[in-house]
């Protein structure tokens, strides 16, 4: 599936996996070595993440139930603890610098 950010036209990711159980949600990209360019991981539902015991920084998109971006981190490094979006509703990951200049808080996306 790819992600489309709608609001600018940009193709954010050309293939997203989904962690939509406990255990994928749990694991995340845990123990990843990394994600190849233009791959990303959707968690459902979710609302804060960490990066303990990741081994590459990530960007990070809370995105609501209607698919609108309410923040955006860019290079949080492994071992780091976000902020609670209280309306985010799942989370996209990806390699740092993947979503740099591509989206932006407000943007809506679309999935393909």
């Amino acid at each position: 599936m790819r992600v489309i950010n709608e609001t600018n036209g940009e193709v954010l990711l050309t293939e997203l996996k989904e962690a939509d159980t406990f255990l994928k949600r749990f694991m995340g990209l845990m123990f990843k070595k990394g994600l190849p360019s233009g791959t990303g991981l959707k968690i459902e539902p979710c609302s804060s993440i960490h990066t303990f015991n990741m081994k590459f920084p990530i960007d990070v998109l809370f995105v609501s139930k209607d698919h609108r971006v309410l923040k955006v981190i860019t290079e949080m490094k492994p071992g780091k603890v976000s902020a609670v979006v209280k309306a985010s509703r799942y989370v996209i990951e990806a390699n740092e610098n993947e979503f740099a200049g591509k989206a932006s808080v407000g943007d809506l996306l679309n999935f393909e």
